[in-house]
Order: C-alpha cells, then sequence, then structure tokens
C-alpha cells in the first residue's frame, strides 16, 4: 500500500456547499442564509457572549477576590498513596510518581501531605513536606529529602 492508494471510509467525508452559484444549486439566491439581516451580511458574525448591544453577562457580574497570577501549581501526594503504591525499600520521586500514575505532571512541584498510613520504609524526594507526612515516614523507618 502506498500514499496514494489511501482513501476516506465511505461516507465520512462530505463534499463542501458551493454557495451563490445560482438557482439551481440548492442553494440558490440568498445561498441559505435567509432575508436580511447581520447574519446575512458579509462578515456578519457576532462574537461570543454578544447580547445585541445589551451589557453583556461578563460584564453585568460583580467581581470579587483576588487571583494571584504569580502563585505555584502544588501537586499533592498523600502518604497512604505512596504506601499502597511502591514497594518497601523504594526511592520515591517526580519520575517514579509519574510512571506509576500517581500524578498527570509535576507542576511547579509536589508536597508530600500525611493523609493515610505508613508502613513501608521509602525514601522520598519531593519539594515540600508537611510536618506530620515528613514525621510519618521517618517513623516507618524511611527517608524524606527535599529537592
Amino acid at each position: 500500500m502506498k500514499l496514494n492508494d489511501l482513501t476516506a471510509v465511505p461516507g465520512s467525508t462530505r463534499s463542501t456547499k458551493r454557495l451563490g452559484r445560482g438557482a439551481g444549486s440548492g442553494q440558490g439566491k440568498t445561498s441559505g442564509k435567509g432575508q436580511k439581516g447581520q447574519k446575512a451580511r458579509s462578515g456578519g458574525s457576532i462574537r461570543p457572549g454578544f447580547e445585541g448591544g445589551q451589557m453583556p453577562l461578563q460584564r453585568r457580574m460583580p467581581k470579587r477576590g483576588f487571583h494571584n497570577i504569580f502563585a505555584k501549581a502544588i501537586v499533592a501526594v498523600n502518604v497512604g498513596t505512596l504506601d499502597k503504591k511502591f514497594e518497601d525499600g523504594a526511592t520515591v520521586d517526580t519520575q517514579a510518581l509519574l510512571d506509576n500514575g500517581i500524578i498527570k505532571s509535576a507542576m511547579d512541584g509536589i508536597k508530600i501531605l500525611s493523609n493515610g498510613k505508613m508502613t513501608k520504609k521509602l525514601t522520598v524526594k519531593a519539594n515540600a513536606f508537611s510536618a506530620a507526612a515528613k514525621e510519618k515516614i521517618e517513623s516507618a523507618g524511611g527517608k524524606a529529602e527535599v529537592i
């Protein structure tokens, strides 16, 4: 098989409407745009959220709160999750968390939280630890290393 032999599955493609090609085209006279009005004109599209000149909803809503554009997006991982997913004596780092499907991306850092029980001796390397999580890891005989 060659590239020039490839064809689309029957029924998966449609020919485009040929507008403005006369009365016999099936889209004659007004080319499927109806009679007059903004949507019948050339370039007559209306942007999303436009309410015909009325003050749009996104401008009528009051502004509230504060959004810090410099905030770091930190991924939280619980100690109990690490205990379930890793073998005794394993090293847990960003790549190991990604490989095991515990996190989808590292974002701006990983913080280990203390929810759950820790029974295995793990070496955990993360950007931050809660005090209780660090204590649980070390009491189980593991190490908590800040990277």
